[in-house]
C-alpha cells in the first residue's frame, strides 16, 4: 500500500507534537505507535527518517547505561522543542 508524502508529513508532525506533549520524556517506539494508532515499523521508519533531519534523538541506551538490544526511546532534539515552544505562545 501506498502511503503519500503529504499523508507522511502529517503523521510525522503528529509524532513530534506527541514528543513535544511528553517532553523531556523519552518513548519507545511501540508507545508513540500505539498512541497513534500506527504500524511500529512505518512509525519507525518516520522516526529515523526525523533523526536524520535533526528533528528527534535516538536513545539507545536504559537510565542505567546499558544498550538495548533492539528497542529505542525517542525524543525532541533542543531546536526543535524551543521552536514549538514559541509556536505555542
Amino acid at each position: 500500500m501506498y502511503i503519500s508524502k503529504e499523508k507522511k508529513e502529517k503523521i510525522s508532525e503528529q509524532i513530534l507534537a506527541y514528543l513535544y506533549s511528553t517532553n523531556p520524556k523519552p518513548l519507545f517506539t511501540s508507545h508513540i505507535a500505539k498512541e497513534l494508532a500506527r504500524d511500529e515499523e512505518f512509525v519507525k521508519k518516520l522516526l529515523i527518517d526525523l533523526k536524520k533531519k535533526e528533528f528527534v534523538i535516538e536513545i539507545t541506551k536504559n537510565p542505567k547505561g546499558k544498550e538495548y538490544a533492539r528497542r529505542s526511546r525517542w525524543k525532541l532534539s533542543e531546536k526543535v522543542y524551543i521552536l514549538y515552544k514559541q509556536k505555542q505562545f
